[in-house]
């Protein structure tokens, strides 16, 4: 969500009318208007336009407080992004980068192979993932964006110490895998949802956002990838879209 502050309630410090700020709601996020907690949105730094900045928000949230904030992502490590062409993926290549980890991640097309190592990955096909990162020595971090089909491999291909962090499940959301692996290699299987947080725990998640991705943004080095900009009397057909295998970044409604 981005947008211009239109009103403030009586207690607010931080905000006036006219400032640009990208954030969270809590649902109800696809209209003209919106009520939101001031906590839950940052400052949107002057190099961004507002499809750009519209592209940022959900995508480098769920991305860093997973896999910094929860999972502890930090240089040196290896990342693995399973199903990287996505809003959620692009973001989690960028960050990874950002903060020094050596980024695997996986796509079907070979244009999106491309545009992902553009981004800082070493990218591969699906089928290549299993060798890359064995070659590796093994993912400390991996971020699942498909869901159940990779869960046993995923398992299988975490260092000691990894951390498996399960973002997205469309492509099935029941796995089988074997416990010994996991619990050979001391391992940890995390799940993340921003909408089902308190208050506090989103405000928290913002904040952080702001104070360390934020910087990145306004500089340049991290940005907010737009695949498809559809007007808001086409909802119907961009949600269709979103649907459809093979996109790039984020799909946005334009109000």
């Amino acid at each position: 969500m981005t947008g211009r502050v239109v009103a403030c309630g009586d207690a607010v410090l931080g905000w006036k009318p006219g400032d640009r700020v990208f954030g969270l709601v809590g649902g109800g996020g696809l209209a003209d208007h919106v009520a939101v907690h001031e906590r839950h949105v940052v400052a949107v730094p002057e190099r961004l336009d507002d499809l750009e900045a519209a592209a940022v928000p959900e995508a480098f949230l769920t991305a860093f407080d997973g896999m910094v904030s929860q999972a502890g992502l930090g240089p040196g490590d290896i990342l693995l992004v399973n199903g990287a062409n996505g809003g959620v993926g692009t973001a989690a290549v960028q960050i990874g980068h950002h903060v020094g980890a050596r980024v695997i991640a996986s796509a079907r097309s070979a244009e999106a192979q491309r545009r992902l190592a553009e981004l800082g990955a070493e990218a591969v096909a699906p089928g290549e993932v299993e060798e890359r990162v064995r070659e590796a020595g093994g993912a400390d971090v991996i971020l699942e964006l498909v869901g159940g089909p990779n869960f046993a491999l995923d398992i299988d291909l975490l260092a000691t110490k990894g951390r498996l962090l399960i973002v997205g499940s469309g492509g099935g959301e029941k796995a089988e895998f074997s416990l010994r692996a996991l619990t050979s290699r001391r391992a940890r299987i995390l799940g993340t949802m921003l909408r089902a947080r308190p208050l506090e725990e989103k405000a928290a998640a913002v904040q952080a956002f702001g104070d360390h991705l934020v910087p990145g943004l306004a500089d340049g080095s991290l940005r907010g990838i737009v695949d498809r900009v559809f007007p808001a009397d086409q909802v119907e057909t961009a949600f269709d879209y979103m649907a459809q295998p093979g996109k790039f970044g984020k799909v946005l409604l334009e109000f």
